[in-house]
């Protein structure tokens, strides 16, 4: 029994092989096949990509050479060790202008009210083409429209899609808060009944005269019914025969409630298709009580050979129209990027739109993506080298590169590059890189293979200064074991991954700690040198005050000299009239002396002056009655202003 940590594993690498993002779901189809994933995922991926590792086996394929190429794969990968090598190298960019001639494309489900349109278009369209297309297909103005749910938020109509970095699939949905929504009909109220109602589905198996009673609801669709029922007769969804179905149920993702079957209990009989002949004459007898689904795929290996389709058609053997094909890549290719191009548009003509995203631009290029920048972002480098001699070139592109689950996987963690090694000059070339990146062992190991053993995937895992190759993957193999391939070099890499996070994590620590040191340091140095600036300017402030006090004291000094020079001098006590006044002064000490009564009042105030009070700061106060002196007229006489014979006044400060 698997630990916690162990299926939490299993859960991870399961939702990374068949794209399940609903954890409930992962789990159940687990725990269907005790936690065990390669057969969980082989339970899974027929029904996404119509391959079946049971159908791959030598017993169903009558044809030699596949059961050679089989044995051969089974072999090599038993026995082979991966090879490793270390080399320098130096990166080189790609011209953007090159990466972004080759166009995405992009998948779109989009919901507006109780409706679903999918949408599919090249990342080179605009915002503005998606609405174009809903209006077609929700009848909805796209003036009106506001399409919601983009990651970064509301954009333009003019905005490419290619600037908004978006994955393959999207989920977006409509809002048009200028239209009313529309009143229920009462057929749609009685559709909304049925969607509660539960159908009852008795299921008859042909071959096993075994016979299921199975409920679903009615917003179950006919599709889930189909892949319910594999689970119970283990035939795949393509290869189910049905009778029984209503003639207006011919759209698998029809819901039960509208299918038009009969709520109380409809009876249906299912069966595994054998031939296409006996297909036609069976669809001919019944035509309206049969539902039949096709493989999408059309193309896959076992349906070929089960119903006899040419074996040199299947592993690409010389035909007229072989021999018609556009090579995959140009010979003496000098521009490795316009060669990748090339290879690309060429791939996606033979084998559809359904392939890894081919990395556009040097080997050099190619590392540099996959191997610098933040440890949490780098990721694999897998190599595909391609030969169009080679018989097993069309089965491994169509049917297994071209894989629903091996284009998520590799799109998720894999940066992936191509190369033809079909013609003798591109072949040198190539050896020539892996000579200088991966060593002359793997150069050897390429070297030695021969035609029929490509295609080849080599798996590269960046390790600080070198590159070491983890796995060389033949083409004679399955979906399911390429698939374990990917996981297993996944997990070796996922591992080295960890290490790398926590050094980059603790050297970026040391250089926080570090720049925030050198902060502290510099905010310690302007701390200072504004400490000592402001010390430097209190000084020179005192200095200016203290030269304007001595500046000012000068000045006042020579104005008591000169005023005390200027004062007449102090009259005789036999003077008549005599007027002697007592002053006393802010200290509480008096200043007397004798003046002429007919002397101005102008006279006493130089007096006081030439004592340091000058009478713009202190003022001069009589007692009886009290009056300010220096308010007066100081051209009148002591006489006339009664300050004889004798009197005592007070120095006050002005405020």
């Amino acid at each position: 029994m698997a630990s916690n940590t162990d299926r939490e594993m299993i859960l991870a690498d399961f939702q990374a092989c068949t794209g399940i993002e609903n954890i409930d779901e992962a789990i159940t189809l687990l725990e269907q096949n005790n936690w065990d994933l390669v057969a969980a995922i082989n339970g899974v991926i027929p029904q996404e990509n119509g391959i079946l590792q049971s159908e791959f086996s030598s017993d169903s394929l009558p044809n030699p050479i596949f059961s050679t190429a089989a044995q051969t794969a089974t072999t090599a990968a038993s026995t082979s060790p991966p090879s490793s090598s270390t080399s320098a190298f130096r990166p080189v960019v790609p011209s953007r202008q090159i990466v972004e001639r080759l166009s995405r494309m992009l998948n779109f489900k989009v919901e507006y009210r109780d409706k679903t349109a999918d949408v599919v278009l090249e990342d080179s369209c605009t915002v503005g083409d998606i609405k174009k297309i809903l209006e077609n297909e929700l009848q909805i103005p796209a003036s009106k429209m506001l399409l919601k749910g983009w990651k970064s938020g509301d954009v333009e109509d003019s905005t490419v899609l290619r600037n908004l970095h978006l994955p393959k699939n999207n989920n977006l949905y409509v809002l048009t808060p200028e239209l009313q929504p529309p009143s229920l009909s009462s057929q749609s109220s009685a559709l909304q009944e049925s969607l509660n109602k539960n159908y009852k589905l008795i299921i008859t198996h042909r071959e096993v005269q075994r016979e299921y009673s199975l409920n679903f609801a009615g917003s179950c669709t006919i599709q889930e019914v189909k892949r319910n029922v594999y689970d119970l007769t283990s035939i795949p969804v393509r290869h189910q025969l049905w009778e029984g179905w209503p003639q207006s149920a011919q759209d698998d993702t029809m819901m039960l409630a509208s299918s038009g079957i009969d709520y109380t209990c409809q009876r249906l009989t299912v069966s595994r298709r054998t031939s296409p002949v006996q297909t036609r004459e069976h669809s001919e007898e019944q035509c309206t009580d049969i539902h039949m689904i096709s493989d999408s795929d059309g193309d896959d290996f076992e349906d070929a050979t089960e119903f006899g389709v040419d074996d040199g058609e299947i592993f690409s053997m010389p035909s007229s129209s072989a021999l018609s094909k556009s090579p995959m890549m140009p010979e003496n290719a000098e521009n490795e990027a316009d060669a990748l191009l090339q290879f690309t548009a060429e791939f996606s003509s033979r084998y559809g739109d359904c392939h890894p995203v081919f990395f556009i631009g040097s080997l050099e290029a190619s590392f540099q993506e996959a191997f610098y920048g933040k440890a949490r972002d780098r990721k694999l480098l897998a190599i595909y080298l391609h030969h169009d001699e080679s018989v097993l070139a069309n089965v491994f592109c169509s049917q297994m590169l071209c894989a629903e689950s091996i284009v998520s996987y590799l799109s998720q963690n894999f940066i992936t590059w191509a190369w033809d090694m079909t013609k003798e000059a591109n072949r040198a070339r190539f050896l020539t890189l892996c000579t200088r990146h991966f060593g002359s062992v793997v150069a050897q190991t390429v070297r030695t293979q021969q035609t029929d053993q490509f295609p080849l995937f080599l798996i590269i895992m960046g390790k600080r200064s070198s590159n070491e190759v983890l796995n060389v993957i033949q083409g004679n193999t399955s979906v399911d074991e390429l698939m374990m391939r990917l996981i297993s070099a996944m997990e070796i890499f996922t591992a080295q991954q960890q290490e790398d996070i926590k050094d980059e994590d603790e050297r970026e620590a040391r250089e926080n700690v570090k720049r925030e040191q050198d902060e502290a340091y510099r905010v310690s140095l302007e701390a200072d040198r504004a400490k000592r600036e402001a010390q430097e300017r209190e000084i020179a402030e005192q200095y200016r005050l203290e030269q304007i006090r001595k500046e000012q004291e000068e000045e006042r000094e020579a104005i008591r000299l000169s005023l005390e020079q200027s004062l007449p001098p102090e009259p005789l006590e036999e003077s008549e009239p005599l007027s002697k006044l007592r002053i006393r002064t802010p200290s509480g000490e008096f200043l007397e002396r004798r003046f002429l009564g007919s002397s101005p009042l102008q006279v006493v105030l130089d007096f006081v002056a030439s004592k340091g009070y000058p009478c713009h700061e202190f003022k001069l106060i009589s007692t009886f009655p009290r009056r300010d002196i220096t308010q007066l007229d100081t051209n009148r006489s002591l006489l006339d202003l009664k300050l004889y014979p004798q009197e005592t006044l007070f120095l006050e400060a002005k405020e």
